[in-house]
């Protein structure tokens, strides 16, 4: 039997009844589930299989970050259509047209034969992941009543999306070195295909009112920013912050953002509705969303670099090593929903949070001669642990402050402000480590110490900023009463 939702919800905005014989939550959880899986294993699949694809198709280093950075920024760009489109048209039916269009583009991807084609695939992939990603959170908090309950499935979706990320790594080493680079975006279509047979049978159609126009500008507006800043950031390595081949990108990308929020006052449908920013618990959450994937989002790339390049590991070992991330970022998401009904969300994200600081500190310290047991497993485990502390509580107190008519809208505005910051962060972190590697090597460095104190160095700006996250915690995000349950001030104005 569906749960009811929390709210009340006013006249032709209830989610559509459940047929009778509905299937059971743990159903509706898996197929939810799936989608997020594949969302966020894309991220990271392709890291460990970057060198092999720069000798098949002949992409430089820039080539070789945007095979990364195409299919988040266009993630992250429209990201809050999808959400608005699963409120608007049928969670069911948005889910179903994103996993396609995913697994589409993941054909197309990997039968690639010239770098455009690639990139251009990434980019289709990351729109489709738009469309799924948000359809699978709001499925789940229009299913779940509010409080314990949707705390549990919050933290198995979390912990979902964490493993996802963190299995990138051992699926990537795996399919590249057994069977081909291409196999990391082809293995998408017999899962994708999988998950949309069991989506269509166990996942009954909600909307949230009757079909309206979507604010396509404003997401085209939101993308092109975005990828202008990235672009902008990673032209200040060759030329220099004050060059014009950086400033132009970056004061294009930022008049492209005020054009966004322009855009988003001013039309009757807007993609984000500005007054949403006047929810504290929604403003806060998601700026501290935005700070830490800029200083998280990163880990899993420089990681991959550091033990193949540095430590000379094939694909599959750097995969193996990645295992330890794993299971500590899932531990850490399940055991966040037990811990929310006994304390503080807001305390328990930060406790997360500075445990991550640590992590990121211990793991700066990376050498040339590093081992797995000196060099990674501890950092791994104490980061790892820390991030999936901390992001359920944050996710919560994100998606607890708006009605269920608008649960997609905002689901999709977590997930953007986490993708934006790790774009963004993962460009900051790439030239700040290029300086460094280039600095090293000029100085005489043998290639293994230029490169580990390169990503060390990103690591050390990693940690001042998620340290910056916390403080944002302690001074922006309200308090979450124990049992996760927000209280009447989350959801006002502040």
């Amino acid at each position: 039997m569906t749960a009811r939702t929390p709210y009340p919800s006013p006249p032709g905005t209830e989610p559509a009844a459940a047929p009778r014989g509905a299937p059971p939550a743990w159903a509706v959880l898996l197929a939810a589930c799936s989608g997020q899986f594949l969302v966020v294993l894309d991220i990271s699949v392709v890291n460990v299989a970057l060198a092999s694809i720069r000798t098949d198709l002949g992409l430089g280093e820039t080539g070789l970050q945007w095979v990364v950075n195409a299919y988040a920024i266009t993630l992250a760009g429209f990201l809050l259509l999808g959400g608005r489109a699963a409120d608007l048209f049928g969670r069911k039916r948005v889910f179903l047209v994103g996993l396609a269009l995913f697994t589409t583009a993941s054909l197309a991807g990997g039968l690639a034969q010239q770098p455009w084609q690639l990139l251009a695939a990434r980019a289709v992939q990351g729109l489709g992941a738009a469309v799924l990603s948000p359809a699978t959170l709001t499925i789940l908090t229009t299913t779940f009543p509010h409080g314990a309950a949707r705390n549990r499935a919050i933290g198995t979706w979390t912990a979902v999306g964490a493993g996802g990320g963190a299995a990138g790594a051992l699926v990537g080493g795996l399919l590249t070195d057994y069977l081909s680079w291409r196999w990391v975006l082809l293995v998408n279509v017999p899962v994708g295909a999988l998950v949309l047979v069991a989506a269509a049978l166990w996942l009954t159609e909600s909307r949230s009112g009757a079909a309206r126009r979507l604010d396509v500008p404003g997401a085209v507006l939101v993308t092109a920013g975005v990828a202008a800043l990235a672009y902008g950031i990673v032209q200040t390595e060759p030329h220099g912050w004050g060059a014009a081949e950086a400033l132009v990108p970056l004061l294009g990308g930022v008049a492209l953002l005020g054009g966004f929020l322009a855009v988003e006052a001013r039309t009757r449908e807007p993609l984000m509705p500005l007054r949403l920013l006047r929810i504290r618990a929604v403003t806060a959450a998601n700026a501290v969303m935005v700070v830490c994937g800029g200083g998280m989002f990163a880990m899993w790339y420089f990681m991959s670099l550091y033990l193949q390049n540095v430590l000379h590991y094939s694909p599959v070992k750097a995969g193996l090593a990645f295992l330890p991330h794993s299971f500590s970022i899932v531990l850490g998401s399940k055991l966040a929903p037990r811990l929310m009904v006994r304390f503080d969300g807001k305390a328990l994200a930060m406790a997360g949070g500075s445990l991550a600081v640590v992590g990121y500190a211990w793991q700066s310290r990376m050498e040339a001669d590093g081992t797995f047991l000196g060099t990674v497993l501890g950092p791994a485990i104490v980061m790892s642990l820390g991030a999936g502390l901390m992001m359920t509580p944050l996710a919560a107190a994100a998606t607890s402050g708006a009605a269920p008519s608008e649960a997609g809208l905002v689901a999709g505005l977590v997930n953007t402000s986490r993708q934006i910051g790790g774009a963004l962060g993962l460009t900051v972190l790439a030239t700040v480590a290029a300086e460094r590697i280039a600095a090293g090597t000029r100085g005489g460095a043998r290639a293994e110490e230029a490169l580990a104190a390169g990503y060390g160095q990103a690591f050390t700006v990693a940690t001042g900023i998620i340290a910056g996250a916390v403080l944002l915690m302690a001074a922006l995000l309200p308090r979450t009463p124990p049992g996760g349950a927000a209280s009447a001030d989350d959801r006002s104005s502040s």
